[in-house]
């Protein structure tokens, strides 16, 4: 069976790893599961070569495997790697995306005659359910794989997937579901989510001797340093020094402003490198992103200034460092970007990271004893969130519809819902009906209709408005940013555009802009003149530290409340700041919470309060 799988790894000198072996047998065995092994490993290989196989042993028409990518950049890498050994072995197999950035014409000729590979995003997935044959369209899947499935699993994307895996197998009950992580510390818990409380799940993992190196880069001097902030400029200077022209670079911010803000600053301090320079986030135009990522793979790009929409399973071979500005805020999100460098098996990422404030290098100390234990984050799955499962069902109603009484159980088989009663059921299903007994007397929410027993929107004009919302990812109204020639540059939410009056200038997509005017959801813009700070905002920028961060974080700074004496090189250098922070006022223990009030510039009122040992939760 997997002897054309084999053939093309000897072709390119390849050995397969035993964990990819092992997760070619358990899918040939009808297993679903888990595999877990460091960046860069060839996951994708593993849970892809398995179904490909049996494709070529038993080929048969419609689509057969189904891989799902949180960012629309990971599906066409993905696609890109699928390709490679189909079209050099000539395998009689066909690998298509389906995204937010697919034309409507590609996506009518899939409907028609759907590829057998097929990669989406778990939005695209709920738009295909919600079309009337979508019983007929899924009928040959074999398996469904699902990449960075930490990045989901602790989010309501995570559910909504959860309940569309769910829908496919009450669809094919012989479906396998494979989860693909790098960076996750529950496993058993992950691979439960992943195949359905009514399968047992495999948990693959792989020792791979993968090393990551993290540098700090220090403050000059600590006096001018800020207590607090997230731009990070300060820090301009010392990053040049340590940045190599010629040494293939990618610097990661939080933020899609931050990501502005740090490539302007690295333009106008370094016009010589503005050719081999760019900025990469998830609001420029598809076609752009797309340029970015080619010139980087291609190494005609050194330095690229990017956000979160790098950090995921995209396969840069060239890029030999990152910079990471201001704390990653989690140590799997710290690993997951000093994975972009290095991207192979056994190879060993560098990282280099340039504090904000001098807190942050409090925070890199702790990561680095959190990277010493072993540790990663949990991610919790979402306990019956009753918006996702309302959205599901609308979304199946608008398309083959579903039995009411028979599908409980299904939505039960997924992890998320597996408590669900029957009157949390009854009162969804009444809600989505009748408005349920608030609003019940709006017709606009008496969204569903059942006939003969099943549940059907109740108008064509209701299902179109769902397809359109479909998805749990909150943000305001997006408008195109557009020259007046109608060519796109982005897309920026509402709120900023509000804003602006006729001849102000920001800056985007590291572009100096003109506002001229807003027209049907477009803002129409021309290259300014003039130049500008000020920089888009988007909701969301602000990124929580992790449980298990912010508990490493108050063991670092108890040791500086207990006199203990700093080991780590951070410590060593925060230690004046924190001695400082003691003779005005206090720093807490691990059991305490420190509230500060100013009174002077000399003085500090403080209190503090004594908090339970135990968490609450």
């Amino acid at each position: 069976m997997f002897q054309p799988v084999k053939d093309w790894f000897a072709q390119k000198n390849w050995k397969p790893f035993p964990y990819q072996k092992k997760a070619w047998k358990a899918f040939r065995d009808g297993k679903s599961g888990l595999i877990h092994v460091p960046t860069g490993s060839g996951k994708t290989y593993a849970a892809t070569m398995g179904p490909i196989a049996s494709m070529l042993e038993n080929p048969k028409k419609g689509l057969k495997l189904l891989y799902l990518t949180p960012l629309r950049a990971v599906s066409r890498d993905i696609e890109q790697a699928l390709r490679l050994p189909i079209e050099s072995q000539g395998w009689p197999l066909k690998v298509e995306s389906r995204t937010g950035d697919t034309s409507g014409s590609r996506k009518q000729k899939q409907l028609k005659n759907p590829p057998d590979i097929l990669i989406t995003t778990p939005e695209s997935l709920s738009v295909l359910l919600s079309r009337e044959g979508s019983g007929a369209f899924f009928s040959n899947l074999q398996c469904v794989v699902v990449d960075e499935w930490h990045e989901l699993m602790g989010g309501k994307r995570g559910s909504q997937t959860e309940l569309c895996l769910a829908h496919l197998r009450f669809l094919v009950p012989i479906l396998r579901t494979w989860m693909l992580s790098a960076t996750i510390g529950n496993l058993d818990e992950a691979a439960c989510c992943g195949a359905g409380t009514h399968g047992e799940a495999e948990i693959i993992t792989a020792k791979i001797n993968r090393k990551t190196r993290i540098q700090t880069l220090v403050p000059n001097s600590l006096d001018s340093f800020p207590w607090a902030g997230h731009l990070g400029l300060t820090m301009l200077p010392e990053l040049l020094e340590s940045l190599d022209r010629e040494t293939s670079t990618l610097i990661f911010t939080n933020t899609r402003s931050q990501c502005e803000r740090w490539y302007q600053a690295l333009k106008d301090a370094c016009p010589e490198m503005e050719d081999q320079l760019a900025l990469h986030h998830s609001s420029i135009d598809r076609t752009d992103r797309e340029a970015i990522e080619s010139r980087v793979k291609e190494g005609s790009l050194k330095w690229v200034v990017c956000t979160s929409s790098l950090d995921l399973g995209i396969d840069f071979h060239p890029v030999e460092r990152v910079v990471q500005i201001g704390s990653a805020k989690a140590v799997a999100r710290l690993l997951q970007r000093a994975g972009r460098s290095a991207h192979y098996p056994e190879g060993r990422s560098e990282i280099l990271f340039v504090p904000t404030n001098s807190l942050e290098l409090a925070e890199i100390s702790a990561i680095r004893r959190v990277l010493k234990d072993g540790g990663l984050e949990k991610r919790l799955p979402q306990q019956k969130p009753f918006d996702v499962l309302m959205q599901h069902l609308v979304t199946l109603a608008c398309g083959d519809g579903f039995c009411a009484e028979a599908y409980l159980e299904v939505i039960r088989s997924a992890h998320s819902f597996r408590d669900l009663t029957e009157e949390e059921y009854d009162w969804l299903l009444t809600f989505l009906e009748k408005g349920g007994k608030s609003l019940k007397a709006y017709p606009q929410y008496r969204k569903l209709v059942r006939e003969e027993g099943v549940y059907k929107i109740a108008g064509k004009d209701l299902a179109r408005l769902h397809r359109m919302s479909i998805g749990t990812i909150v943000s305001d109204a997006e408008i195109q940013i557009r020259y007046t020639n109608r060519r796109k540059i982005g897309t920026i939410e509402e709120y900023f555009i509000s804003r602006l009056k006729r001849g102000d200038v920001f800056v985007f997509s590291g572009r100096m802009l003109e506002f001229l005017r807003l027209h049907d959801m477009s803002a129409y813009v021309k290259p300014a003149k003039k130049s500008s700070k000020v920089v888009p905002a988007w909701i969301g920028g602000r990124i929580p530290i992790t449980d298990l961060l912010s508990e490493a974080l108050r063991r670092q700074l108890n040791q500086s409340h207990s006199g203990d004496k700093p080991v780590d090189t951070e410590m060593k250098i925060l230690d004046p700041v924190l001695q400082t922070q003691q003779r005005l006022s206090m720093i807490p223990a691990e059991n305490e919470l420190l509230i500060e009030q100013v009174i002077s510039p000399e003085a500090v009122s403080y209190t503090h309060l004594t908090l339970p040992t135990k968490r609450i939760v």
